[in-house]
C-alpha cells in the first residue's frame, strides 16, 4: 500500500496553510505559494477569492473531493434542517474513510481513501470498500485480519500526531471504532480553521 505524499503537500502550499497539523508540511518551512512567483505579495482577495479559497481548502482536507462530490454533499447538505455549513461538516464527518482517519487506524486522509478503496474495512460486519459510504450513529468499523498487520496501521495508531475525537470511540487493542454521533462544527479536530459559511456563501452566489 502506498503512501501519497505529493498531493498533500502540494495542497499545503497551494493554500499557504498546514491543513492536517503534520510536522512533514513544506509550509513549516516556507509559507509562500509553489513555483517560481510563489514569493510574490499577494494582493488583496476579493469575497470571491476568500469564498473560493474556504471551499478549496475544506475540499482539499477530505482528500481533494472532485467538485461533483463536494457539490452532491453540499446539496444534501442544503436539503437538510438547521445550519447548512454546520451540516455540511456533520456529512465529511459521516465519509467513511474520514471515520477511519479519525480513528486513528491511518496516518492521513488520503490512506484512509486507499485504506477503504482495498477492502480492509468493515461496517457492522459487512465489508465496505466505497470510501464516501455513510456512516450513522452506532455503526461499528472493524479492520480486516490482513489490515491488523500492517505497519501503516500500527504506527498510526501509536503516533502521538493527533488524538481519536470524542464523537469517534477507538479501541487499537480489538482494532474497531463506534461513531458515536455527528459532530458540530466546534468538535471538528481541524488544524487549521475552516470557515464552511464562506462555503454556503460561494455556493449561493455561483
Amino acid at each position: 500500500m502506498t503512501k501519497r505524499t505529493s498531493a498533500k503537500h502540494k495542497l499545503d502550499r497551494r493554500m499557504g496553510e498546514n491543513i492536517w497539523g503534520r510536522p512533514k508540511s513544506p509550509v513549516n518551512r516556507r509559507e509562500y505559494g509553489p513555483g517560481q512567483h510563489g514569493q510574490r505579495r499577494r494582493g488583496k482577495m476579493s469575497d470571491f477569492g476568500i469564498q473560493l479559497r474556504a471551499k478549496q481548502k475544506l475540499k482539499g482536507y477530505y482528500g481533494d473531493l472532485t467538485e461533483k462530490q463536494f457539490r452532491r454533499i453540499y446539496s444534501d447538505a442544503e436539503r437538510q434542517r438547521g445550519d447548512t455549513g454546520e451540516m455540511l461538516v456533520g456529512l465529511l464527518e459521516r465519509r467513511l474513510d474520514a471515520v477511519v482517519y479519525r480513528a486513528k487506524f491511518v496516518p492521513t486522509m488520503f490512506a484512509a481513501r486507499q485504506f477503504v478503496n482495498h477492502g480492509h474495512v468493515k461496517v457492522n460486519g459487512q465489508r465496505v470498500n466505497i470510501p464516501s459510504y455513510r456512516i450513522k450513529e452506532g455503526d461499528t468499523i472493524t479492520l480486516s485480519e490482513k489490515a491488523k498487520q500492517m505497519a501503516l496501521v500500527l504506527e498510526a495508531m501509536q503516533s502521538a500526531e493527533r488524538d481519536v475525537p470524542e464523537y469517534v470511540e477507538a479501541d487499537h487493542n480489538k482494532f474497531t471504532a463506534t461513531y458515536l454521533r455527528v459532530p458540530a462544527l466546534g468538535d471538528v479536530p481541524y488544524a487549521v480553521q475552516m470557515e464552511p459559511h464562506l462555503v454556503v456563501e460561494y455556493y449561493a452566489k455561483n
